[in-house]
């Protein structure tokens, strides 16, 4: 089937969902009408499930119809600000016999994409955006970033964001639909069952089209570019994906950010270790759904492979040779990642000090708080002096101090205890200067002393947990680090998401 063919079946089973929505309504009205014609119990069951059923259709109907488009990610840039990177985008377009973009957007995504606004359905244009993801410029060439620009002005070459706003809008109501009958089964089992029919014949489109989309692309690059930027991206997703879920997000954790964002990816990227482990997670087979909106990467590429190539000069310059400054388009993008409130409280600090603290926030703050307090409520003292913890275990308090940590929240486990204990050495450590938890890009971070030896507590706290005998030793060590014996945690501060 072509896909023209798919897309004006898409469009007839969108107008089937809206037929369909007519004829509950239809039905309602019917039986309401007949009852005052001739009532019956049985009657007045069929049409109060309809009209509530109506009701919840018109309401999802209506929210669908009154939600507004979201503040547009990322920056814009025109061209006096990015000559180069229009100048490209501008000659690719004629390439591909389209209109260029009217607006280009830097985004900090693993991603390119071109949307469209639309009137009638589709068939009237009225403004087109490029979106270019910041770290795919960081990871490309500069052929493979042709390439995948090529590839999404296809996209405008071959219509498919005309189709592609109102096709979004039928799944975003018949979603809505589904999710406003749950308390009528059946209905809802009928709208669910169209819904996924919508979504396999849509979705088989929008693969259609990016297999289109990629012969623009080889045509224009050629196969090794676009080959290369298709294993690239997802290399790259997956480094991004590590990056936001294990660095970025230890942001807020101590009132702090990174103050650049995009050096910390890029140097991840650079790491070896990094390298090969993301290399490998790459070559995993990816899973497949009849609902997926792409291809599979192996599918495209013995697309791309079958494809003629055109013969090209090879440009391997790093894709942020398009930019004027690569270190100022980073920064615009980075202001879009946080929101004004964390613009204004956090504070911008270089990834290794925003590291520390936040691992220190995250393992080691609460645990030396609580501890502390843990031991003021078993031993009475005025004040939480981590010493009174020391001093219940060695009067064999341990499992009263345990009970105290449980009431403080931590959750019951054989190791409560001493992995607490093990947190709050190193919490000490941390405040008087003796050990500091050091960013790693190769894997996570580590708690070093300052000669560089990697700070290993947990076997010793759990003995000290167990074994009274050995608090004397245990103040002894302490002492020898300069930590009196009223030391009393600092307050914590509250940190900011």
């Amino acid at each position: 089937m072509t896909t023209a063919l798919r897309a004006a079946l898409a469009f007839t089973l969108l107008a089937g969902f809206y037929a369909l929505v007519a004829l509950v309504f239809a039905g309602a009205v019917f039986f309401d009408v007949y009852l005052f014609v001739d009532f019956h119990a049985r009657g007045i069951q069929v049409a109060a499930v309809l009209t509530l059923a109506a009701i919840a259709l018109a309401r999802a109907l209506w929210m669908v119809s009154r939600a507004r488009p979201g503040e547009e990610p990322g920056v814009a840039v025109d061209q006096r600000q990015e000559p180069e990177l229009w100048r490209v985008v501008t000659d690719l377009a004629q390439r591909v016999r389209t209109a260029p973009p009217d607006e280009i957007r830097l985004v900090a995504e693993v991603n390119a994409a071109v949307g469209e606004e639309t009137r009638l359905l589709g068939l009237v244009a009225t403004r087109r955006r490029m979106y270019i993801g910041l770290p795919l410029l960081q990871a490309l060439t500069v052929d493979e970033m042709r390439a995948v620009l090529g590839h999404e002005l296809g996209h405008y070459s071959g219509a498919h964001t005309r189709l592609g706003a109102p096709v979004y809008r039928g799944r975003v109501a018949l979603g809505a639909t589904v999710d406003h009958l749950g308390r009528h089964p059946v209905l809802q089992r009928v709208f669910l069952t169209y819904a996924k029919l919508y979504m396999r014949v849509s979705q088989a489109v929008s693969r259609r089209q990016e297999l289109e989309a990629d012969r623009f692309a080889v045509a224009i690059a050629g196969r090794e570019a676009m080959g290369g930027a298709l294993r690239k991206v997802r290399f790259t997703a997956l480094g991004w994906d590590l990056f936001m879920s294990g660095y970025l997000s230890m942001a807020g954790a101590a009132g702090s950010r990174p103050a650049q964002v995009m050096s910390g990816f890029s140097a991840l990227l650079a790491e070896s270790g990094r390298q090969a482990e993301l290399a490998a997670a790459a070559e995993q087979p990816e899973t497949t759904s009849p609902y997926d909106s792409h291809p599979s990467l192996a599918e495209r590429l013995a697309a791309i492979a079958a494809l003629p190539d055109p013969g090209h000069v090879p440009d391997r310059r790093p894709a942020t040779a398009l930019l004027v400054d690569p270190v100022v388009a980073a920064n615009a993008v980075e202001g879009t990642i946080w929101s004004p409130q964390a613009l204004a409280t956090l504070r911008p600090v270089p990834w290794e000090d925003m590291v520390a603290a936040a691992m220190y926030e995250m393992r080691n703050a609460e645990a030396l708080h609580d501890l502390a307090v843990a031991g003021q409520r078993v031993m009475g003292t005025p004040l939480p002096y981590l010493d009174a913890a020391f001093e219940a275990l060695a009067r064999g308090q341990a499992a009263a101090l345990t009970h105290e940590l449980r009431q403080l929240g931590w959750n019951p486990s054989e190791t409560l205890l001493g992995g607490v204990l093990g947190q709050a050495l190193e919490a000490v450590l941390i405040q008087h200067g003796e050990a500091r938890w050091r960013l790693s890009w190769s894997g996570p971070a580590r708690l070093l002393y300052t000669d560089g030896e990697e700070v290993a507590l947990s076997h010793y706290a759990a003995k000290v947990a167990s074994d009274p005998s050995s608090i004397p030793g245990l103040r002894e060590w302490l002492a020898e680090q300069g930590i009196a014996p009223d030391y009393t945690p600092p307050a914590r501060a509250a940190a900011v998401g």
